[in-house]
This record gives C-alpha cells, structure tokens and sequence, in this order.
C-alpha cells in the first residue's frame, strides 16, 4: 500500500512530487524493483516511471545510474508481463525530449538497441511490442541516436516487418519511426539536410517508400494519414 502511494505522490502534476526527490527515494525504488514480489517490483518501477515522466535530464540520469543497466535489462526479460510493461514505459519516459535522447543513448545505446531487438523478436503481447516500437520512435527523433538505427540494417527490417503487420497498432508505430528517420528539419543540432538525404536514400532503396505508398491506401484513418505525412516528408 505504502509503494502504491507513492506510485500516485510521484505522478507529474503533484506538489509532494520535488520534496520526495530529495528524500532519496530513487535508491529506495530501485531497491523495491529487487523485490521477490512481483507487486513490489511493479510499483517501484511504475513510480520510477511517474518520476521520469517531463523530468529534467538531472533526475533521468540519476535514475540510469541509481537503477544500473544491468538492473534495468533484467527488468525488461521479467516475467511477469506488468513489470515488463512498466519498464518499457520507464525507458519511453527517459527517451523523451532530443538531448535527453541523444545523452542516453550515446551512453547506453548498445544494450538499448539489443533490448528492443530481443523484444521485437521475442514471443510478447501486441502491447508490449507496441511500446517497445514507440521507443524506437522516440530513439529515431533523437539527432545523433537516430544513426544507432539507420546503421543497423537488421533493425530496419524489423522496422519494415511491423509496418507490413496485421495488426494496426504495430503498423502505426512502425510508421512513426520511419517518420522521424526521414524527418529533415534542420535545428543545428548536427543534423543536416544532408544526412537527412542521405537517410531517405537508404530508405528509398531497402524499399520503405513502396511501403509508405500502400499504406496511404489503408483502411484506417490514422494509419493512412501518418503513411500520407510520411511521404509528405520525402516530397519536401
């Protein structure tokens, strides 16, 4: 009960959220996703979750370097499929925002990209393959993160495999990271517009483009309307 509490004080929009941060509460957490009890492990990754939630980059890393990778990629082959959830939806909640990508990804890539690659071809539920796709998204909207998956072939075509999938979801998420690969607005952060030709080159060529143009004929709006904006993109 105490941890579910806390879960609910460490939501974004709460006033005791900064005065529990400096109680030392991340230590405490992660010791909690250690527990023998699987309830245990869900709530101290699920309020780890909360607090990275619109964090500032001080608390992110303190959180990566509280919980350990190692730590963290046994979460993420937990068996218990709440756990496994959670912590997908804390590495979501760390990957968000451009320098916060590029920082942890430029530290901790490697065993990142192995994580989604094992997740993607694991046996795991339609949800949990969904979010691990939306990390990849937000790995592809980072400035030098997005070059760990545009230089892993092997990730691309898990990338092209769940744009083709029966199953909607997976398809829109997909989609949306070959969206922010080809993306080319040029913010000075080491972007040019030259990679970014570059990128929709290589795209073109491994055949994302035909994929693209089906999929603006899809039968379901949002899909069809992310696969249109898509090919906008490489128009521009």
């Amino acid at each position: 009960m105490a941890s579910s509490t806390l879960c609910n004080l460490l939501l974004e929009f709460s006033p005791s959220k900064e005065p529990i941060l400096e109680s030392g509460v991340i230590e405490l957490l992660c010791s909690l996703t250690q527990s023998d009890s699987p309830a245990l492990r869900v709530n101290g990754i699920w309020a780890l979750m909360n607090m990275a939630f619109q964090a500032d980059q001080k608390v992110k890393v303190e959180i990566v370097r509280a919980l350990g990778t190692e730590q963290l990629f046994r979460l993420l082959s937990d068996p218990d499929a709440n756990v496994l959830m959670k912590t997908l939806g804390l590495l979501r909640n760390l990957l968000s925002t451009r320098p916060h990508i590029d920082q942890i990804m430029s530290s901790h890539g490697k065993q990142i990209m192995q994580a989604v690659t094992l997740i993607l071809e694991g046996e795991h539920s339609i949800e949990v393959k969904e979010q691990t796709l939306c990390i990849l998204a937000n790995i592809a909207d980072g400035n030098t993160a997005k070059e760990l998956i545009m230089t892993n072939d092997d990730m691309l075509q898990k990338i092209k495999y769940y744009m083709g999938h029966s199953n909607v979801k997976l398809q829109l998420a997909a989609t949306f990271c070959v969206s922010n690969l080809i993306w080319n607005e040029e913010d000075g952060e080491g972007d040019t517009m030259t990679g970014s030709q570059e990128r929709q080159d290589k795209l073109r060529e491994m055949g994302f483009v035909d994929i693209l143009h089906k999929l603006t004929q899809a039968s379901d709006p949002n899909l069809c309307d992310r696969a249109k904006t898509a090919m906008q993109q490489y128009l521009a």
